[in-house]
């Protein structure tokens, strides 16, 4: 198997986790979720919990290109990345996480700007997985044991979460098409129609 990274954006109860986690038993590679903050933390120094605390969280505000390009000559020991507000190192520090752990396996990585950070790796297949608000409404309220209000609420606080994060810290927009190489709607085909048809892009994609 040539080496592939998966990245997968997803809404909130469209079981995009779900997905990740059995295209990367069919393919027997690592599926990086929370796993990410782990390593994270590990590559960086800082603890788990900041990582935990700062998941997916929007900022208010953030010079991206300012910062990379200072980032860009030291790492974390430098005095532009020490300087920085510590949601900015979290960020950063995962971004480059995500690049390493590309560079040295196939895997499957969900959420956290994945796609963004390894646009440019030709072996990066970028996917987004949505479904239909009532179909997310149901599979929360099953799984979390919520009232439908609840649920909704929820799911609505969550993707707004997930969008702020992803629109700042990249130069895309959260869910839209072009954003990926596929958009798939898990409420029509399920979790394994998603995977099948991730495994026959990539089939296609390495024929040429």
């Amino acid at each position: 198997m040539q080496h592939y990274v998966y990245t997968i954006g997803r809404e909130f109860g469209s079981g995009g986790k779900d997905i990740g986690v059995s295209l990367a038993k069919r393919l027997g590679v690592k599926c990086y979720d929370k796993e990410l903050l782990a390593e994270a933390a590990k590559e960086s120094g800082f603890c788990a919990e900041i990582f935990e605390n700062h998941d997916e969280k929007p900022t208010s505000s953030f010079l991206y290109s300012l910062v990379m390009d200072t980032y860009s000559f030291g790492g974390y020991s430098s005095a532009p990345f020490l300087d920085m507000p510590l949601n900015h190192k979290v960020f950063l520090a995962q971004f480059d996480t995500i690049k390493k752990i590309a560079e040295k396996e196939s895997c499957v990585i969900v959420g956290r700007c994945a796609d963004y950070a390894l646009e440019n790796n030709p072996k990066g297949i970028h996917v987004f997985i949505q479904a239909d608000l009532e179909y997310r409404v149901k599979r929360i309220s099953q799984k979390r044991d919520l009232a439908p209000n609840k649920a909704r609420d929820l799911i609505q606080k969550t993707d707004k979460q997930r969008a702020s994060y992803y629109n700042y810290y990249t130069s895309k927009k959260w869910g839209h098409a072009k954003s990926y190489d596929l958009t798939l709607n898990s409420g029509k085909i399920g979790v394994e129609g998603c995977v099948d048809l991730i495994l026959a892009y990539q089939e296609r994609m390495q024929r040429g």
